[in-house]
């Protein structure tokens, strides 16, 4: 039986400040599996059949990267997870879902049909990390097609206060990565729409009417990336995972002190954040109904 998602809550009442918030995991930490894993596979699964040109890409020279992700992502699966995962030669199977996959297949379409996290590929050069590969299915706000090949200086310009406090630490820390640790930090948004593949999330400014202080609970989600950095020892490649958490607001500030503190952080945001995290639509009866509970 899969164990429940983790709920993470990133977010924390103060001062807002840019910042990593980076952590240190173990390499048993690195994919996160949970009940939610069949719908989000199917998901996945449905995206990658449907929709391939959005979901996977990968520039001429990634390649070498690419198979190095997946023969460490199989290896990890079968040494960290072995009641779901097992590696016979050159075949994985999947005990979860009933496959088995050659590891000779196209290394991102399979990736994203064994695991919960995207992957995106970072490869180091002059002008800091650059995006070289991906398998997407659920973005939050950006298409892949259109940062493909870019830098994260330039694919980031759209988040306030990004260039300013954090592009030149996250190259730093990139370029510094060694290999067999990984490091973890979480990004949050609230939204009044479940759905897992968003490439159009920031920004919006009309206004939820049917988001009231009456339904926030049930209308509103908290948006969660658990996200990992992994430096591949071979490629020398950034693995940057993204494991993404959808959990209906009211059963975050079911949890004690949770409504206040979600409230604090939302009131903390400047302007331009809460703008890019589209909470304008609905602020205000977001409030209303954290206020009333806290």
């Amino acid at each position: 039986m899969l164990p429940p998602p983790l709920l993470h809550l990133p977010y924390g009442p103060g001062t807002f400040r840019m910042a990593m918030g980076l952590t240190a995991i173990p390499e048993s930490g690195w994919i996160e599996i949970a009940n939610d894993y069949h719908p989000q596979l199917a998901e996945r699964h449905r995206l990658l059949r449907e929709r391939p040109d959005e979901v996977v890409a990968g520039l001429p020279g990634s390649e070498p990267a690419q198979q190095e992700l997946l023969a460490l992502l199989a290896r990890h699966l079968a040494r960290h997870h072995p009641d779901w995962f097992a590696v016979t030669g050159d075949r994985l199977d999947n005990r979860l879902t009933g496959e088995s996959w050659s590891l000779a297949a196209d290394p991102l379409p399979l990736i994203g049909r064994l695991v919960q996290e995207d992957f995106c590929l970072l490869r180091l050069d002059e002008a800091g990390p650059r995006l070289v590969a991906a398998v997407l299915c659920f973005p939050s706000g950006w298409r892949l097609a259109e940062k493909l090949g870019h830098p994260l200086g330039p694919i980031h310009a759209p988040v306030p206060f990004y260039a300013e406090a954090l592009q030149r630490p996250v190259d730093r820390f990139l370029a510094m990565l060694k290999p067999g640790r990984i490091a973890l930090r979480l990004n949050w948004s609230i939204m009044d729409d479940p759905t897992l593949f968003r490439a159009s999330a920031h920004g919006r400014t009309d206004h939820a009417a049917t988001v009231t202080p009456a339904n926030a609970g049930t209308a509103l989600v908290l948006r969660v990336e658990r996200q990992t950095f992994l430096r591949l020892p071979e490629t020398g490649a950034i693995a940057f995972g993204i494991r993404l958490h959808i959990t209906p607001l009211a059963e975050v500030v079911g949890q004690p002190g949770e409504a206040a503190r979600l409230r604090e952080a939302v009131l903390a945001l400047p302007p331009e954040m809460q703008r890019y995290k589209s909470l304008l639509p609905f602020r205000a009866a977001l409030l209303d109904y954290l206020g009333a509970l806290a």
